[in-house]
């Protein structure tokens, strides 16, 4: 596999094995990939449990477990009030 970098990633690969960190640059990408897939993972993870979320407020408004504000004044009033009695 041939790979082209950009020189300023092509430099960080360089600093990366210059450090000592990393013995060559095909270490400094592996250890980028393997980032990359934990990165995804985790992303894909945060979907799932935005998605739970939803459904979760989607299933409490067909429910009637909801509150219906008439300007976002009132909304950002209450969110103001139940944080505050949250502190105490």
């Amino acid at each position: 596999m041939n790979v082209s970098l950009t020189p300023e990633l092509e430099a960080m690969v360089q600093e990366k094995v210059k450090s000592g960190d990393y013995n060559s640059a095909s270490e400094v990408v592996r250890e980028a990939l393997r980032l990359l897939k934990q990165h995804d993972e985790y992303m894909r993870i945060k979907r799932e449990e935005l998605r739970s979320e939803i459904m979760k407020g989607v299933s409490d408004i067909r429910e009637g477990k909801s509150t219906v504000y008439a300007s976002a004044e009132e909304l950002v009033a209450d969110v103001i009030k139940r944080g505050m009695e949250n502190r105490e």
